[in-house]
């Protein structure tokens, strides 16, 4: 007997990492919806670039097994994995008040996939698909700033223009009487700077005296380069994660003596000020918000079709001295 053919929607791929810098596009079959899930027909996602990374290489610390995983994500660390957070799409089936909406879900790359309503975000009409991808990054940001209480008026630096230093040093730029300054290796990034209306500082170059700083360059030096140009009392804001590799650092000499502060800063627990006071779908719906912002639209390079992907992952992920802020995977 013949199987019957599976039913239209039903069939999906997925990016899945099998072994250190490979991965690959396998097939399953999707089950029906249960009432609280949607159907997904994803229309972009993003790579973020510093995770995705560590999780290609294999690089997960198993110690942080458990704390690295995806809300979706399905498979184990190291390989087999499918791994990702930053899909966009269109509902095609599920509760009426979503049917048809576009939604920003915590999903790995997969061209169809079923979600948990609630975990459905509709994204606002001002922001296309491609800048959407942006909301989980820019709800690390966001976090960032409620951890790092920045106020009118501070000297502040941002060190390492990846796209959370960039996405940081944007909303710095809004807010009255500041005037971030981005620090990076890579002159190229002036440019980006620019476009998000902050100040661009090789590293020798940077300015002193800095009362804030928020560290994500996810180097050694880059944390050692806060620590020098901090101020009496200062604050320094480690929003990197640097996954199993040892940071040294100098904390003798001046460390002690200037009082300074270093606080670590991570999306999965929420600062204190915020803490309960936000659920984490109004955090995204914020961070969605604030992507409405077309100065963004220049982070979202290059792009790269979803066919294309395993061959392509290793190059829009391998470190390099102009990475891209942040490869948009686009689906057919």
């Amino acid at each position: 007997m013949t199987a019957p053919a599976p039913e239209p929607g039903r069939q999906a791929r997925a990016l899945w990492i099998v072994a250190p810098g490979r991965a690959e596009l396998r097939e399953e079959t999707l089950p029906p919806p249960a009432p609280d899930q949607a159907l997904v027909r994803c229309r972009a996602s993003a790579l973020s670039r510093g995770t995705e990374r560590l999780v290609l290489e294999g690089r997960v610390p198993p110690s942080q097994h458990a704390a690295m995983r995806a809300p979706l994500m399905a498979g184990e660390f190291p390989f087999p994995v499918k791994y990702g957070y930053c899909a966009m799409g269109v509902v095609e089936a599920g509760p009426p008040a979503l049917q048809g909406r576009r939604v920003f879900v915590l999903h790995p790359h997969q061209d169809r996939f079923l979600a948990p309503a609630s975990m459905c975000i509709p994204v606002p009409e001002a922001v296309p698909d491609h800048r959407a991808v942006l909301a989980a990054n820019m709800e690390t940001a966001l976090n960032i700033l409620w951890d790092a209480r920045p106020l009118p008026g501070e000297r502040v630096l941002v060190i390492g223009a990846g796209l959370v230093g960039l996405l940081v040093a944007a909303l710095l730029a809004r807010m009255p009487g500041l005037a971030p300054v981005l620090v990076d290796l890579d002159p190229g990034r002036a440019a980006l700077a620019a476009a998000i209306g902050a100040r661009f500082a090789l590293p020798e170059a940077a300015p002193g005296e800095q009362e804030l700083i928020i560290h994500a360059s996810a180097s050694a030096a880059g944390l050692r380069l806060a620590l020098e140009r901090a101020a009496f009392e200062a604050r320094i804001v480690e929003a990197s994660w640097h996954g199993d590799r040892v940071v040294p650092l100098p904390l003798g000499e001046a460390f002690h003596a200037r009082r300074l502060s270093l606080l670590s800063s991570q999306v999965g627990a929420v600062a204190p000020a915020m803490r309960g006071r936000r659920s984490h779908a109004e955090r995204l719906a914020l961070a969605l918000a604030l992507l409405e912002d077309p100065r963004l639209d220049a982070l979202c390079a290059p792009v790269a079709g979803f066919a294309e992907l395993p061959e392509r992952l290793p190059g829009l992920l391998a470190p390099g001295a102009a990475p891209p802020p942040c490869p948009v995977i686009t689906y057919p």
